[in-house]
This record gives structure tokens, sequence and C-alpha cells, in this order.
């Protein structure tokens, strides 16, 4: 597990470092200054033209020191100050005085053109107001060049605490950001401007924080994440997951989701489905328990099926339910007995989320806030349930916006879990695990991952997990983590175009046991 830093948290791991070890702040810039230096060193020849383009703020002494460095060692460097010097930080204005006596030219006119690399040290975490006037314009021609970008900690105009866009911002080939990643730099639309991340240490540490980091990621073996397994055992040892799944016309969504349980490690998978898809299941997944129920003609459940729904429900260690159920009366139906009668992990994706979203309309009111609309689904679900919404799904569920969730998704993750113990899984490019006051970025995948029946496959994913004994909250996280991986893998052999969930499903035992190298107790 890496973490991810706020604006607020890398200024106070900052203010730590300066003021209670005592490392004077110019020995930080010119830590990070090499680390700048180096990232350039490994795209530029000496033959290259370099431009620093710096702020007045310590991002921008971070950049001049950078070039005094490359300076020294015989590349061909320029400065170009964005903004009056007289205003700038101490430690900017010493480097700048440095740089100048080292022989490093500052310019106060550019053509872009004539050079091939760019130092982007324009502005740094601190940015909280839209990019405006001459600097906009600057970095409109730093990105019309399309000469290779380097950014220090953060692309210049990305929000460092959420990856939103303040107007503009620098679109850099590689950012080196120090001592741990910004979140920013993870969540897009951040990450599409911020390329290639390399983490330098500049001596700083987490640990000097006064609370520990809220967001996380995964970069490691998912071996090291999976729940281990016992040469003694049998199928009843890994549980026994429900896919409640698949109206008349999507059986595929329930046997995506079945197959990638099982696919996962669960012992037993039990799919209960419309009758008529009983074929269709039987023939795709044989290995499936398979209870089934009918449907009247005006969508309602027929009385008959109940107690076979009922004792489904009480058979399963674990329940997904949703994936292509629909939402008519039979699937609320369903939906209603799953909340009343289970007693086991939870599991709500696709339409089992879009029929909550016209419950709790019910409950609330159209006009409700989101604030009114969250704390009743939290008094409706039972504690610990995992929600899965894409972006349009958590829109009509919250009552937020799609604009709003677009510009921002971060925020509205942070708002979902406040007063409760719900687990969201927000599918998007890059999916945010909320639980708490805690956030997990997953920063797997792909984007032919966009694609029908992905997020069954996900859904199946975390229930297998959680039936092979894994806690609900690592479920989730790792869930995504694997499914982003398979995403890859499938990416690798067909082509992100050409994917689909079926792809990603066959990928999976690929990324949970290569080489039979499974984590495994005695």
């Amino acid at each position: 597990m890496k973490y991810s830093l706020s604006a607020s948290q890398a200024k106070e791991i900052d203010r730590y470092t300066i003021e209670e070890i005592g490392i004077p702040s110019e020995v930080l810039m010119e830590k990070a200054a090499m680390g700048v230096a180096y990232a350039v060193r490994e795209i530029a020849n000496h033959s290259d033209e370099i431009i620093a383009v710096c702020g007045i703020g310590k991002n921008g002494g971070d950049a001049i020191a950078a070039a005094r460095i490359l300076a020294m060692a015989g590349y061909s460097v320029k400065i170009r100050i964005l903004g009056d010097m007289k205003n700038a930080a101490k430690e900017t204005k010493l480097q700048l005085k440095i740089a100048k006596n080292a022989g490093v030219k500052v310019l106060k006119k550019v053509n872009y053109s004539d050079f091939r690399v760019v130092i982007d040290g324009i502005f740094g975490i601190g940015l909280s107001r839209q990019i405006t006037g001459d600097i906009y314009k600057e970095i409109e021609q730093i990105n019309a060049t399309g000469l290779r970008v380097i950014s220090v900690d953060v692309p210049s105009g990305v929000g460092a605490d959420d990856g939103r866009i303040f107007g503009i911002a620098v679109r850099a080939d590689v950012t080196v950001t120090f001592g741990s990643i910004k979140t920013g730099c993870l969540l897009y639309p951040g990450a599409e401007y911020a390329g290639k991340t390399v983490i330098w240490d500049i001596g700083t540490d987490n640990s000097m924080l006064s609370e520990p980091p809220s967001t996380f990621y995964y970069d490691e073996d998912p071996q090291l994440l999976l729940p281990p397994r016992k040469m003694n055992s049998n199928k009843g040892t890994y549980g026994k997951v429900l896919v409640a799944a698949g109206s008349g016309n999507m059986a595929g969504a329930a046997y995506l989701a079945a197959a990638a349980a099982y696919r996962t490690g669960a012992g037993l998978v039990r799919v209960l489905t419309t009758e008529n898809n009983r074929e269709i299941i039987q023939k795709k997944l044989p290995e499936a328990v398979l209870t089934t129920y009918k449907v009247k003609e005006n969508g309602a459940l027929d009385e008959d099926s109940v107690a076979d729904i009922k004792e489904a429900i009480e058979w399963a260690t674990v329940i997904l339910i949703g994936p292509g159920i629909g939402q008519k009366g039979a699937a609320a139906s369903i939906l209603n007995y799953a909340l009343s009668e289970c007693k086991v992990p939870l599991i709500i994706d696709a339409d089992g989320i879009n029929i909550l979203s016209k419950l709790i309309t019910e409950k609330t009111g159209e006009k409700a806030s989101s604030e009114e609309r969250i704390k009743k689904l939290a008094e409706i679900l039972p504690a610990g349930t995992i929600l899965t919404p894409h972006k349009k799904e958590l829109s009509r569920l919250i009552g937020v916006s799609l604009a709003e969730l677009s510009m921002c998704l971060y925020s509205a993750a942070e708002k979902c879990t406040v007063g409760n113990d719900l687990i969201f899984v927000k599918k998007d490019v890059r999916t945010l695990v909320s639980f708490g006051n805690s956030n997990y970025i997953n920063v797997t995948g792909n984007d032919g991952m966009a694609t029908g029946g992905s997020g069954d496959v996900l859904g199946g994913i975390i229930a297998g997990l959680i039936a092979q004994g894994e806690s609900r909250k690592a479920a989730a996280m790792t869930g995504c983590y694997i499914h982003g991986l398979a995403g890859n893998a499938a990416a690798a052999r067909t082509g992100a175009r050409s994917m689909l969930a079926g792809d990603i499903l066959e990928a999976i035992p690929e990324i949970i046991s290569p080489n039979n190298k499974q984590k495994e107790s005695k």
C-alpha cells in the first residue's frame, strides 16, 4: 500500500521537517531540484535546448535550482520567470541569485519553438484559483509546442487535492513529485496531465503527519493481498456466493458475475435468476448451483417463488444482487427480501442501485438534499453494505448532478460515507473505494474496460473474495485492483479497443495465481 497526500498534508510534512527537525528549506529545495534534474537527464541530450519556466513560489525555486544543476553539468538551459520577483519566496529569490552567479541566462521573452524540453515550475500544490491572463497564454504556448515537459511536484494548473483543472494546466510527460504522490496526480483529469509520475525522496516522511494519510492505492503483487488457501480444505471452506442477477434478456450479466466469483476462488456459487435464463446459465456455467424464479405478466414476482428465494438468501455467506436483474416488481421484491432477510455481507450493483434510488426518492422526496438521501440510504441498508455505482448511478442515488461528479468525483466520495458504515465503490476511470474517512484510489485498468459486463465481473470478484474470508473493505479494494490488472492483461492480448468483459474474466487466473505461485498456509 502507498499513500497519496493532499496539499495541506504535504505542507504539514514540510513544516515539520523544517521547524521541528531543523532541516533548512533550502536543503529540501536542493534535493527536490536534484530529482527534477535527474528526470530531465533521462530524456534530454547535452545538445538539447532546455527552458525552465518558473513561478515565484517555492515550486519555481525548485525549477530554478534544477536549471542551475543541469547548466553546471554541461546542459544548455535558460530560465523564464513568470511573476514579480519582488513578491517571490525567499528561497526562490536565493535560487535565482545562485543561478545567475552560475551563469544561467534569464529570458524575458521566449520562443518555445527554440527549445526541446520544458521544466514546468509555474505553480505548485498551493494553487486554488483559476489561471487567467498572461500565465494562461504562456501555458497555452507550452502545450501547443509538443515539447517534452517535466513538471515539478504537480503539473501547473492541476489541483493537488482532487485533480481538477483550474482553467488550464500544463500537459506533462513526466511529473516529479516529492515524498509521496499528490492525490490530484492520481485522479482524473489531473492524472491525464501528469503523465508518468516519479516519486523522489527528499528526506521527508508521512510519519511526520499529525494523523496518518487517509488516501491510498495499491502498487504491489496482487497475491500478497489475497486471502490464504489451505491444502486441507473443501468447497465449503471458501464460502458460498449468491448472485441474484439477470432478467429475461440479461443472462450474460448473471453469468459474468457468477463466473468471476468462481474464478476468484469462491467454493460455491449459486445463481438466482429468472426461469427464462435456466438453459443459458446451465450451458455457460454448469458449475453453478441454480435457483430460478417466475415472473408474472405484470412484472411482479410469482408468489410460488418466494420460498426458494428466501432459502437461497439463507444459504449464502455473501450476496451480490443487481447485475442485469431489471427494475420491475420482481427485482424490487428480491432486493427487499435481501435487505430484510440476509445476515451476511451484501453487495448491491447496477439495477439494484437504481431500485434503491427510486426507493430513496419515495422516502425523502424529489427535492431532498444529497445529505438527506445518504442518511436515508444508511438507515435502509445493513451496516457494511457495499455499493458499486458508476457515475450516472451514483448521481441518481445521492442526488448530485452528473456534471458535478464529473468535475470532482473525489468530493462526492468523501460526502457519501459521512456518519455511516457503508462502503462505496465508485466506478470510473480511476475507481474510488470509500469508507469512513478513507479513500482507496484504484490505479489499474484501461479504457478497454469501458465495455458492457465489465462491472458485472468486478461485482463477482469482490463477492468471491468476501466468500473466502476477506473483510468487506479489503475485498472492495483488492477486487478493484485485480479487476484492473486482469483488464490490463486482457488488453495486452486483444487490444483495448477490441476487449470484451469475457476477456477480463478469462484473465483473472493469470493475475491471482501466475505460475501457480499461490499464497498458501499449511
